[in-house]
Formats: structure tokens, C-alpha cells, sequence
């Protein structure tokens, strides 16, 4: 396939074709309209060139005709003078009888000076020509026509050959045919060679593109000049874009090293207790331990596929939402309800201070898994003798739903990460496992690090965003804010307040 710059050439070069023909009719034309108007002044000055002639003859008294065989003729020292003129020269009387014929005239056959002399008895506009046609010529004609020529004379025809019409068209196009080529041999290789230039940072990008495609240079960055023009707003564009790639792929890289790592212990631990289970040196009870360890870690990567699950369709856009009217006071009581129940077991002191009327547009049970991950998240990272409090309150037009907690905190360093997939404020005591105390098993509390991940992508499918501040020591605070519905969103609110606590016996 040939390239863009031998197509563009080669366009340029059937443009300028066109062109040339084009222009070559066009200036072919206009030169025989000029000649034709060159031609048609040269006759009408022939025949005031004849006129003048005559009347000087007749001013200085000559006779302008004299009668042969009784039929009048112009005088033969006018003859004589009109003889110069190498035109073709009528000379009429009143009756439109021929006096006299030049040279030019004479060498006609009958028909065509039968043809002239009807063409100049039937013109009788002094200020135009008119074409004739003859058998081997064609003539443009003009006529003066006088009264002042006395007796005999009525008028005087003059016409000249319209040969040089079509001459000189012929010439200019046979000139144009040498030297087209020459042009336009010329101009395609100067076209091929501001081609060349012009196409050069297309090359360079090019290169450096495939050189970045191999997908370990993401980090390398294309030069952009600073001229601003198209090719400087490409290279900013195939920037911003490879920085997008390698950003894509770098979580790619961590997401499938997370997921491998997370699937790798349970998976481990998996095969260890249904080997034990399998041993036959092993009691009744032991074997019964290990299948519920093997049924823990079963239950636990099920969840984790799930979430992973859950993130896929998110990221693909098939996060499917039934949408509808949502009152947010008695979902928020069922979720305050469950965590009370979730803080009795932790021995943490649950509050509700704060709850206000509110209906949102979205999926009820997706709302409800956001507010579940959030206090079960702030229950997990509370450490006994803590509080988590919940909260819903209303600002404009939008609900803030609040899960704060007195627990370990998050670094102002790790923050920005907290939404990210497979992250943990302590990686190495949040580690799923399963651990054995006093010959049972005993579930840890670390999860995945996809709780926070799927609650953010909730949020933002309802059209709210997700937001978190913390302290390292003193606590966090998650807070959801979504917009309310239109008819609810200037109605009058309610304020409601409780406060529970719960602790472990």
C-alpha cells in the first residue's frame, strides 16, 4: 500500500492536471475572444479608414464615379487609392450596386462575393461587425455608411479575415503542451519533497510509538514541540493516552498480583486441611476441624470471586441497578439495627445521633450492601471499648449518610489509596487466614480490600460520590452523599435522634 506521502503527491499532481487543463481552456478561450475583438476594431477602422479616403477625394473636388457601359464605377484615381488597402473593400451606391471590389474581393468565386454583398447589404449598424462565412475563409465585415459622400456613393464595407482567431488559440495551447510537462514534472517533485518534510514528525512519532508499544517502555513520553500546531496537539494527545495505559496496566499488573496472592493462601490452606481430612491417621473430630477450615476458606474465596465479579461488570458498565423511590430513614434503621447487633459482638458502643427524612433514585439492596460495607468496615478496624456512629443528614439537595469510628485511622500517605482494589491500611494483620485457638477454628477479621472499591463504584452508579478523612489513631469518617429526588428534595424534614449501645457479655 503506498504511503500517505506518495498519495497526497499523487493527488496533488491529478489536482494540478485539472488545473492546468482547466486554465489552459479558460486562457484559450479569453485569447480568441481578444483576437476576435482585436479583429472586429481592425475592421470597423477599415472602414472609417475607406471613408476618410473617399471624402478627401470628394472634398478636393475629384469625381468619386464615372458611367463604363452606361453603369456607374468609382473614378479610377479613387480606384487607385483604395487599391493600398489590403483588405476586403466594398464600395456601394444608394441602390446597394456594387462600384467597387478590392483585390481581396476579385480573388473570391461568385458565390462567395454573391454571399459578402448580401451580408453587407443587410448590416446597417455602423458601430458593430458581423461574421461571413465564405468557402474557404470566413470574414468579420463592418460598414459606414455616409451621406456626405454626394451622389454615387452610399456606402463603404471593409472586412478582414478571422484566420488569426483560430491561430492564435492553437499557438498559445501548442506553447502550453511543451511546457506542462516541464511544470508539472516539477511541481510533483517539489510536492513530494515538502511532502517529505512535512510528514517527518509523523515518522519520528511513529517510531517512538512502536518503540513505547512493546508494553515495558509506558514510562517513556513522546517530545512535543512547542510550535502548537496539529502535529504538537497529536503528540500532547498519544501522551495523555499512553500515561492512561500505563496507568491501566499498572493496575492491571497489581490487580493480578493481589488476586493471585489473595486466592494463594485460602487455596493453600484449602489443600492442607482436605489432605489432613483425607488422612486416615487422624480421629473423627480432627478430620471434622479441618473440613470446617476447608469449608471457611471455601465460603472466603466465594466471596472474594464475587466481589471480583462485581468489579468486572462495573468497570464493563454492566453495573445493573433497578432503580426506584428509596426512603433512606427505614433503610438506615435496618442497617443501624445490624450493626448494633455487629458492635454487641466487638464490644463497641453504636450511636445513631442524627437521622433526617430522605428519598433517593436508586437500587435499594446495592444502597443497602454501600451502608453494610462501611460500618462493617469501621466495626473491623475499631479495636474494643471504640464507638461507631451513623448518621443521615440532609444538605440541598443531596443526603449525606456518615459511618465515623474512634478506630486505628488511616495515614494522610495512604489515604489517597483507600478506594484502590486489594488495599489495606495493615496489610500484614488484615492477611485472610484462618488460625486455630483451643483446637477450633477462628476466623480473622482482615478481608480483601474490595469492600471500599465496590462501595465507591456503588456510589458513583447512583450519581453520589464516595469520600473518606481520617487520623492515624484518632478515627475515620466515610461519608456517601447522593442526590435527592426532586419532589423530596424543598419538603420539610423530620430530625430524629437515637442512642444505643451494645457490648459483649
Amino acid at each position: 500500500m503506498a504511503s500517505v506521502r506518495t498519495r497526497m503527491t499523487a493527488a496533488y499532481a491529478a489536482a494540478l492536471i485539472g488545473t492546468m487543463i482547466v486554465f489552459a481552456m479558460v486562457l484559450r478561450e479569453a485569447r480568441r475572444a481578444a483576437v476576435y475583438r482585436e479583429l472586429e476594431q481592425s475592421a470597423l477602422s477599415s472602414a472609417s479608414q475607406m471613408t476618410d479616403i473617399i471624402r478627401r477625394a470628394r472634398e478636393a473636388g475629384e469625381p468619386l464615379t464615372v458611367l463604363r457601359d452606361t453603369l456607374p464605377v468609382i473614378s479610377p484615381a479613387l480606384q487607385a487609392r483604395l487599391e493600398g488597402v489590403p483588405q476586403y473593400v466594398l464600395v456601394l451606391d444608394s441602390s446597394d450596386r456594387l462600384l467597387y471590389a478590392s483585390f481581396a474581393v476579385r480573388q473570391l468565386d461568385s458565390d462567395d462575393v454573391f454571399h459578402l454583398l448580401a451580408a453587407a447589404i443587410d448590416l446597417r449598424d455602423n458601430e458593430r461587425a458581423v461574421p461571413v462565412a465564405l468557402t474557404r475563409d470566413a470574414l468579420l465585415i463592418a460598414v459606414r455608411r455616409e451621406s456626405r459622400f454626394g451622389p454615387g456613393i452610399s456606402s463603404v464595407v471593409a472586412g478582414v479575415s478571422t484566420g488569426a482567431a483560430a491561430v492564435a488559440p492553437r499557438e498559445l495551447v501548442g506553447s502550453m503542451l511543451v511546457v506542462a510537462p516541464v511544470i508539472l514534472l516539477l511541481s510533483t517533485a517539489l510536492a513530494y519533497v515538502i511532502g517529505g518534510q512535512a510528514y517527518r514528525p509523523v515518522e519520528r512519532i511513529i517510531n517512538e510509538v512502536e518503540a513505547i508499544t512493546d508494553g515495558r517502555s509506558l514510562h517513556r513520553r513522546l517530545p512535543v514541540d512547542e510550535t502548537g500546531d496539529e502535529i504538537a496537539r497529536l503528540t500532547a494527545t498519544l501522551n495523555a493516552m499512553i500515561g492512561r495505559l500505563e496507568t491501566s496496566f499498572g493496575a492491571l499488573r497489581r490487580f493480578t498480583a493481589d488476586a493471585s496472592h489473595e486466592l494463594k493462601t485460602p487455596l493453600t490452606v484449602l489443600r492442607a486441611d482436605v489432605e489432613r481430612a483425607m488422612s486416615v491417621r487422624v480421629g473423627q473430630t480432627e478430620q471434622l476441624v479441618a473440613l470446617e477450615e476447608a469449608l471457611q476458606e471455601t465460603t472466603r474465596m466465594a466471596g472474594l470471586v464475587d466481589s471480583l465479579l462485581t468489579l468486572a461488570r462495573a468497570d464493563e458498565g454492566r453495573f445493573d441497578l433497578h432503580r426506584e423511590p428509596v426512603p433512606l430513614e427505614p433503610l438506615v434503621r435496618d442497617v443501624y439495627e445490624t450493626t448494633v447487633i455487629l458492635g454487641e459482638g466487638a464490644d463497641l458502643r453504636v450511636s445513631l445521633p442524627m437521622m433526617e427524612h430522605a428519598i433517593v433514585m436508586g437500587d435499594g439492596p446495592r444502597l443497602r450492601q454501600l451502608f453494610l460495607n462501611l460500618v462493617t468496615n469501621a466495626i473491623k478496624y475499631t479495636p474494643q471499648g471504640g464507638e461507631v456512629s451513623l448518621s443521615l443528614v440532609r444538605h440541598d439537595r443531596s443526603v449525606l449518610f456518615s459511618v465515623r469510628d474512634t478506630g486505628i485511622g488511616i495515614a494522610a500517605a495512604d489515604l489517597p489509596n483507600v478506594f484502590d482494589r486489594f488495599w489495606r491500611a495493615d496489610r500484614v494483620r488484615a492477611r485472610p487466614a484462618a488460625r486455630r485457638e483451643e483446637g477450633r477454628a477462628v476466623e480473622d477479621r482482615g478481608g480483601f480490600g474490595l469492600g471500599l472499591a465496590i462501595s465507591q463504584y456503588i456510589a458513583q452508579a447512583h450519581g453520589g460520590s464516595l469520600t473518606a478523612t481520617s487520623r492515624l489513631g484518632r478515627g475515620s469518617t466515610f461519608t456517601v452523599i447522593l442526590p435527592l429526588v426532586e419532589s423530596a428534595a424543598g419538603g420539610e424534614s423530620p430530625l430524629y435522634g437515637t442512642d444505643r449501645a451494645g457490648s459483649a457479655g
